[in-house]
C-alpha cells in the first residue's frame, strides 16, 4: 500500500490510497488534481471514501462520478448530504471498497466537527484518515457537536498505537503549534516540534503525517490530563473543573478566539 498526498486549494490534503493500480480517494475538494494525479501515476480510481459532508472533502465527488461508476462511502448520518453515496457507514464495520486483496480499513465513529465524521483506520497499515477530527498539533472546531460528543471522538483516537501516521486534512500545523506553546509553554516536545514545523514549512513542505504518539505528546487536545493544560483550562479558559471534557471545552474556546 502507498499513499499519495495531493496539496488541494490553499491548505487542504486529499490522499488516494495505492494498490498496484488502483486506487481509493479520501475526500477530494475539486476534480482537477485528482484527476491530474490519476493520469500522472497511470491509475484507476476505485471507490471514494468520504469523512464527512463538508464541500471540501465531497466537493469532487460529482465530477469524478460523471465519468465512472465507483461506489462513495460515508458515514450512515451524512448519507443525505454526500454526493453519490452507495454505503453508509456505521461505527466498527470493515471496508474493502477500492482497496487491494488482504487491506482492510475499520470504521470509527468520531463526532464532534460534525454529527456524522467517521475516521478510517486501516490497522495493518498504521493508517488513519480521520479528515478534520484530528489535525497536527489541534483538531477541528465544533461546527455541528459538542465538546461531550468530541472530547471522548479525541481519546479514541488517541487510545490508537503510537506508532499509526495520522493522515489529516488541512495543513492548519504551524497555526496549531503557536497556540499550543501558549497553553502549555514548558513542554519540550513541542518546543522542538515547532521549530521542526517551521524548517518544513519554511521550505513549503508537509508537516503531515504526524503519528499519534507525537500527537500525545504535543497536541493540547489530547493532552487534558497534563497538569500544565489543566491549570492553564482552569485559570485562563474558565474551565468549572479539571475533568477532562471540562479541560477540553475551555481550550477548544480558547483556540476558537486565538489569531
Amino acid at each position: 500500500m502507498e499513499v499519495l498526498q495531493l496539496a488541494v486549494w490553499a491548505d487542504n490534503y486529499a490522499y488516494l490510497i495505492c494498490s498496484g493500480k488502483k486506487a481509493v480517494l479520501v475526500d477530494g475538494p475539486e476534480a482537477s488534481a485528482i484527476e491530474r494525479a490519476l493520469e500522472e501515476k497511470g491509475l484507476e480510481l476505485a471507490a471514494i471514501w468520504n469523512t464527512h459532508h463538508h464541500f471540501d472533502h465531497v466537493g469532487a465527488n460529482r465530477a469524478l462520478l460523471a465519468t465512472r461508476k465507483i461506489p462513495v462511502l460515508a458515514g450512515a448520518r451524512d448519507k443525505h448530504r454526500v454526493p453519490g453515496i452507495t454505503r453508509a457507514l456505521e461505527d466498527g464495520e470493515s471496508v474493502f471498497e477500492g482497496l487491494g486483496e488482504g487491506l482492510e480499513a475499520q470504521v470509527l465513529f468520531v463526532p464532534g466537527h460534525t454529527k456524522g465524521h467517521i475516521a478510517y483506520y486501516l490497522k495493518a497499515q498504521g493508517a488513519l484518515f480521520c479528515g478534520d477530527t484530528l489535525f497536527a498539533g489541534g483538531c477541528g472546531r465544533l461546527f455541528e457537536g459538542t465538546a461531550l460528543e468530541m472530547q471522548p471522538s479525541l481519546e479514541r483516537l488517541r487510545s490508537l498505537p503510537a506508532e499509526t501516521r495520522v493522515y489529516c486534512a488541512h495543513e492548519y500545523t504551524l497555526a496549531n503549534l503557536r497556540f499550543a506553546l501558549g497553553v502549555e509553554p514548558s513542554n519540550a516536545e513541542l518546543q522542538k516540534r515547532f521549530a521542526s514545523a517551521q524548517a518544513l514549512r519554511a521550505q513549503n513542505l508537509s508537516t503531515v503525517p504526524s503519528t499519534i504518539g507525537e500527537e500525545r505528546a504535543t497536541n493540547p487536545f489530547l493532552r487534558w490530563d497534563s497538569p500544565e493544560i489543566i491549570g492553564t483550562a482552569m485559570e485562563r479558559g474558565g474551565a468549572k473543573d479539571a475533568g477532562p471534557v471540562s479541560v477540553f471545552a475551555a481550550i477548544r474556546k480558547m483556540k476558537d478566539d486565538f489569531s
